[in-house]
C-alpha cells in the first residue's frame, strides 16, 4: 500500500463560505489532509436547504469538514472566531467586502491581527470597476461571452454545470498552496483574492485571443467552423447516439476502412485533412448513412479496438452504471447527517497509483464540531453557548 498522500496535514483551514465557489476551496484543501472547519451562521449554511438542481451543492463540497456555529453578530462570536484564526493557518471566505470589512475582518485587517494567516477571498471579481458587483456563476457566463459561446447565435446558454465556480475554487486552492511554500520560507501570510470573472475569462482566452490574432470574431461553438474532418454526433442502427472524432489523417483512413468506406481514401476530392474538412457538407451524409446500418455495441468495439475517438452520449446519472466511473476508488461514499448515503466522485488525480481521500467524507450536521473546537480555544462552556449563538437559535 502507498503512503497515504496528505502534504497538508498539518494545515488548519477555517472556512466561512457557502454555495459553491469557497466551499470547493475547501474541499480541495481537505482531501490534500488538511483540517477544514467550516464556520456557519447559528441556523446553518442556508446552501444546506436548497432543493431541486440545488440539492447536490452542499453534501458535494462540504464532505469531510468539521461544522461549527458562530454567532458573528455578537462580540461572543467574534472574538471566538479570532481566537480560531490565531490557531489557523488558512482562511477561506466569500462574504463581501463591505461586511467582513463591518465585522473587523477585512484582509488588511486580519494580516495585522495574525500575520503568518493567509486570507483566500474568493469573490466575484478582482479588484477593478466591478469589484462590488455581486456576481453568480450564471452572470459572469453572460458577462465573458462563455454563455454567447456555448448556445447557438442569438440563444446564449450557461454551460451545463457548475464549472466556473467549481475550477474558481481549484484556483483557490492553488493559490493557497503556493502562499504555504512561500510562507515556509518567509513566515508571512498573504491576502489572496481570487475572481469568479476572471476565471470564466480563462475560459474564453483561446477565442479572444482567436480574434486577436485573426481579426475575426468566432461563431458560437454550435456553429463553428471545423478544424477536423468528422467531430460529430450520430444516430446508430438501435437508435443510440455515438460521437465519433476523426482528427488526423490516419484517423481518417482508419475510420473509413472500419465502417466500409474504403471508396472515400481514393476519391481524388479527398486527398488532404484540409480536402476532408471542406467536403463535409457531404461526406458527413455519407459517414452517417454508414454509421446507421451498425448497432451501438458494435460501434464501440470496432472504435475501441482502432483507436477512433468516440463516445456515448451520457447523462450525469449514466456515470453510476458506467465501469470506468464505478471501478474500486472511482466513487466514494459518503454519510449525510441522518444517515443517507451517497456517492461522489473525488479528485481527478492519482498518486501512485491511488486516488488521495480525507479520512472522513461524511458530511457534518450543523454545529456538530462546536463544543470540541471551542473548547479547544480555551472557552468554557457558558462562552461557547454564548459565541455560537446557541441560545438565540433556541429562542429562535
Amino acid at each position: 500500500m502507498p503512503d497515504e498522500f496528505k502534504p497538508l496535514r498539518d494545515i488548519r483551514v477555517v472556512e466561512m463560505t457557502h454555495m459553491i465557489m469557497g466551499p470547493s476551496c475547501g474541499q480541495i484543501l481537505a482531501y490534500l489532509g488538511a483540517e477544514v472547519i467550516k464556520v456557519e451562521p447559528p441556523a446553518g449554511d442556508k446552501t444546506r436547504h436548497l432543493t431541486g438542481m440545488g440539492r447536490g451543492f452542499f453534501p458535494s463540497f462540504n464532505r469531510g469538514k468539521r461544522s461549527i456555529t458562530l454567532d458573528l453578530k455578537s462580540p461572543a462570536g467574534t472574538s471566538a472566531l479570532d481566537r480560531l484564526l490565531e490557531t489557523a493557518d488558512v482562511l477561506v471566505e466569500n462574504f463581501r467586502d463591505q461586511s467582513l470589512a463591518k465585522m473587523g475582518f477585512a484582509p488588511s485587517d486580519l494580516r495585522n491581527k495574525h500575520p503568518k494567516l493567509i486570507v483566500a477571498s474568493c469573490k466575484g471579481f478582482l479588484h477593478g470597476p466591478y469589484q462590488d458587483r455581486t456576481a453568480m456563476d450564471e452572470v459572469v457566463q453572460m458577462m465573458s461571452g462563455m454563455a454567447y459561446m456555448t448556445g447557438p447565435k442569438g440563444r446564449p446558454l450557461r454551460i451545463g454545470s457548475s464549472a466556473n465556480d467549481i475550477m474558481g475554487g481549484l484556483f483557490g486552492a492553488l493559490a493557497v498552496l503556493g502562499a504555504l511554500m512561500e510562507r515556509h520560507q518567509s513566515g508571512q501570510g498573504r491576502a489572496l483574492r481570487i475572481g469568479l470573472f476572471e476565471n470564466c475569462l480563462m475560459l474564453v482566452m483561446q477565442h479572444m485571443v482567436q480574434f486577436d490574432l485573426d481579426g475575426r470574431e468566432p461563431a458560437p461553438m454550435p456553429e463553428r467552423e471545423f478544424s477536423w474532418p468528422i467531430y460529430d454526433i450520430f444516430d446508430t442502427r438501435d437508435q443510440r447516439q455515438i460521437f465519433v472524432g476523426a482528427v488526423t489523417e490516419g484517423h481518417w483512413h482508419i475510420l473509413c476502412n472500419a465502417i466500409g468506406l474504403q471508396h472515400l481514401r481514393k476519391d481524388p476530392r479527398l486527398q488532404s485533412k484540409m480536402d476532408q474538412i471542406e467536403a463535409r457538407d457531404w461526406t458527413i451524409p455519407i459517414f452517417a448513412e454508414a454509421l446507421a446500418r451498425r448497432d451501438f455495441a458494435e460501434l464501440i468495439e470496432i472504435f475501441e479496438a482502432t483507436g477512433i475517438p468516440f463516445s456515448p452520449i451520457n447523462r450525469p446519472v449514466d456515470m453510476y452504471q458506467d465501469p470506468h466511473v464505478t471501478r474500486p476508488g472511482g466513487l466514494h461514499h459518503s454519510h449525510l447527517p441522518g444517515g443517507q448515503e451517497f456517492r461522489a466522485p473525488g479528485l481527478p488525480i492519482e498518486v501512485d497509483g491511488a486516488t488521495p481521500r480525507p479520512a472522513s467524507l461524511d458530511v457534518a450536521d450543523v454545529g456538530d464540531d462546536t463544543d470540541a473546537v471551542l473548547s479547544e480555544l480555551g472557552l468554557s462552556p457558558s462562552e461557547a453557548q454564548a459565541a455560537s449563538g446557541a441560545l438565540q437559535a433556541k429562542m429562535a
